[in-house]
């Protein structure tokens, strides 16, 4: 009777994979979560046109007269899909066989985590140069006081009638210390009830949830974005997809995951970015 080898049974390696794979990206993706997502999983096509109408003034009722028509020409704000990462390795059958099981742990979580810093980084690039946009805002710059300068920024966002709903603030780690400080963050009635119920949340301020990320910046960099969620959309054709090969060659299993999507920033209006 023949029997089951690592070729034969390598149908079910990426079911396993392919879940620890995901679980791991899902739970290290921060700012991805914090914007407009859409998604264009299994549709054709490297581009989604958005339709962006403006906003109209309403009109007084003048007294037997007909009433004030609004025209508006609304515009398109395409979002290229052109970005496609992934991470592959190949292991050989005598490693597969003489390693600890903890081998596969350690290789999909490195896998969901590289894949997530990514669309993440995107993401915070993205915002980082909203202000040399059509309509983006000044960096507010040389932050002493966070407290005071946050409270500027969200002056700035509701001058630009942005919805409160939605509000995010992301931070370096330096930033995060140096709001720590600040009573207003610390405080019970501004930092909430104190569960981090979403991944990488610290705490809220003003209403507003805060969020660390080492994709903002490092070292003794204090930076922060202060956004509303449908300033940036993120577009993904194709969700993290793990896919195993035996390489009879090779006598090794080659194992890859990767994911297809492409970012835009919809309203620079709506981002406001802080740096110390």
């Amino acid at each position: 009777m023949a029997n089951m080898t690592i070729t034969t049974a390598a149908a079910f390696i990426p079911e396993i994979w392919s879940d620890e794979v995901v679980a791991t990206y899902k739970a290290n993706l921060v700012a991805a979560n914090l914007v407009r997502n859409l998604n264009h999983a299994g549709k054709k096509g490297d581009t989604i046109n958005i339709p962006t109408p403006g906003r109209n003034a309403a009109s007084a009722k003048v007294k037997d007269a007909t009433v004030t028509y609004v025209t508006d020409t609304a515009t398109n704000t395409p979002v290229v899909i052109d970005k496609h990462f992934e991470w592959s390795t190949q292991i050989e059958d005598i490693a597969e066989l003489q390693a600890l099981t903890s081998m596969r742990k350690f290789y999909t979580d490195d896998a969901g985590y590289a894949l997530a810093k990514q669309v993440d980084s995107q993401i915070i690039t993205d915002l980082d140069g909203a202000s040399a946009l059509t309509g983006g805002n000044a960096v507010i710059t040389g932050v002493t006081d966070w407290d005071a300068s946050i409270l500027v920024g969200l002056e700035a966002l509701n001058d630009n009638d942005v919805p409160l709903e939605g509000r995010s603030l992301i931070v370096t780690p330096s930033c995060m210390t140096a709001l720590m400080t600040e009573e207003r963050f610390t405080e019970q009635q501004f930092i909430g009830d104190g569960n981090a119920i979403k991944t990488g949340k610290i705490g809220q301020i003003y209403g507003v949830d805060v969020y660390m990320s080492t994709q903002v910046g490092t070292g003794n960099t204090e930076k922060a974005f202060l956004f509303q969620r449908d300033a940036h959309v993120l577009a993904t054709q194709q969700a993290v997809r793990t896919q195993t090969q035996y390489k009879q060659e090779y006598l090794a299993d080659l194992f890859t995951a990767d994911t297809v999507y492409g970012t835009k920033v919809i309203r620079p209006s709506s981002i406001q970015e802080l740096t110390s």
